[in-house]
């Protein structure tokens, strides 16, 4: 989930640990961490954490406490984790058995030296709503294409460093692609709400009142408590489905998730790849705010992080899952307990993976009324759109610039308005149109300002 994970890093740096430990990466040293696959330090008597210390990546409390973090890691990625598929109409299980093996993959392409879950990602929202039409196998396909191109894209940053990105993407391109992504989806957010108006008011009201007026886990999980608010509204005033509660009955306990197989089509492959600059704002992101955490300089990861997300997405979409992202959420989980334990990650995938076999749970998910997407989307989608504003925001993007400021004014309207034009006989839509057209066009433009415009007499 786009915003959250922007805050949620936030928050994260803003609950930074004081001084480098021994081993750690301070100014002028050295760090010796290089990560194992396997194998924990225990953390003191692994019970007690001493006042103002921390439990490392590779250290561990004893496990009943471990596992015990791990619930918590489950439970904060679990509202926007089970969203996604339940908005898009993917298997809920599928989704959940990819984000904990993703999750895995993740730990070990990173040695264990960047916890970190890895759940459905919402960026992928505004795609898969694009190209429903095409068919579930086509939307897998564009999921596999978009993890493929954040794989390679990784790539290209663990050679090259992270400058590479700030290249090609700068933060004037990066907001515009973030925001137009999130707001593209408006239509379909009101259009939710307006067949249940009511069941929509009340969710949307429980998440406003659960994250503005609630305190540490109750404020991160707003938006699931708020969800569950509005189900259970509509469970009591008559607005579910008497066929989904059925289908919750006759599910089995015990069963093995929908798998399928993806196809790739022009047309979905071209709309969902934008979300690739989504994905890799979030891998960098979360980067940056795990080595401030832990004091320690974490740049060598972000290009592994990257290659690891797009191998998870690759993974996802090849078997019938939504693609994923690192979570923020489980930031904040960290930064409220002050334990990085990579440890409580296997735990939270394991959970994740054994829960993916249960195919009642996933029944009940599917349950949820339109009207509840729709109360929950109009924060979600809108989130994802400020998001690209903060990114403007917090590097200092001037929209007095004559670039950045046509540049993105013509993507924002091109990709709010779903601008679709056909190429050849190929449909392509606002997003892609949007976003492709300021990753190829904000260069141009700069290169004539500062050339042959007055950016020649701006020092």
């Amino acid at each position: 989930m786009a915003v959250t994970k922007d805050n949620g890093a936030h928050s994260a740096q803003n609950n930074a640990v004081g001084s480098p430990e021994p081993g750690t990466q301070g100014p002028g040293e050295k760090t010796e961490h290089r990560g194992s696959f396997f194998g924990w330090d225990l953390h003191g008597n692994g019970r007690d954490i001493e006042p103002g210390g921390v439990v490392k990546p590779e250290e561990r409390l004893s496990w009943p406490r471990t596992i015990g973090v791990g619930m918590q890691h489950v439970i904060a990625m679990f509202g926007a984790t089970l969203l996604v598929p339940t908005i898009t109409g993917f298997p809920v299980n599928t989704t959940l058995l990819f984000s904990g093996l993703g999750t895995i993959l993740f730990l070990l392409v990173t040695r264990n030296r960047l916890p970190s879950y890895l759940g459905s990602s919402f960026a992928f929202l505004a795609p898969l709503a694009a190209t429903q039409a095409e068919g579930f196998a086509a939307q897998l396909g564009g999921i596999v294409a978009t993890g493929a191109l954040l794989f390679v894209v990784g790539i290209v940053v663990q050679l090259a460093g992270r400058r590479v990105l700030d290249a090609v993407m700068p933060p004037a391109v990066t907001g515009a692609i973030v925001a137009l992504i999130g707001l593209n989806l408006a239509p379909t957010s009101t259009g939710n709400v307006q067949e249940q108006p009511l069941i929509a008011g009340v969710t949307l009201l429980g998440i406003l009142l659960f994250t503005v007026m609630g305190r540490g886990m109750v404020a991160r999980l707003g938006i699931l408590l708020g969800v569950l608010t509005g189900w259970g509204f509509a469970f009591l005033s008559g607005g579910g489905s008497e066929e989904a509660r059925q289908h919750v009955g006759e599910a089995a306990w015990i069963g093995f998730p929908h798998f399928e197989t993806p196809e790739f089509t022009v047309t979905a492959v071209t709309i969902t790849l934008p979300v690739v600059v989504v994905l890799i704002a979030e891998n960098v992101g979360h980067v940056k705010a795990v080595s401030t955490m832990t004091n320690r300089n974490l740049d060598d990861l972000a290009g592994k992080a990257l290659m690891a997300d797009g191998m998870s997405t690759v993974l996802a979409g090849s078997g019938g899952g939504s693609g994923t992202t690192t979570y923020a959420e489980n930031i904040g989980v960290m930064a409220a307990t002050k334990v990085y334990s990579s440890a409580a990650y296997w735990v939270a995938a394991a959970t994740a993976i054994v829960l993916a076999f249960i195919p009642k749970f996933g029944a009940a998910i599917l349950t949820i009324p339109v009207g509840v997407l729709g109360g929950a989307t109009l924060v979600l989608y809108g989130m994802i759109g400020l998001l690209g504003v903060r990114i403007w925001m917090d590097n200092e993007v001037s929209l007095t610039d004559p670039v950045n400021l046509t540049a993105a004014a013509v993507a924002m309207i091109v990709g709010i308005g779903n601008l679709t034009l056909n190429v050849g006989s190929i449909p392509m839509e606002g997003i892609a149109w949007g976003s492709v057209g300021i990753i190829l066009g904000y260069p141009v433009l700069r290169y004539l300002y500062d050339n042959f415009g007055e950016g020649r007499f701006i020092s």
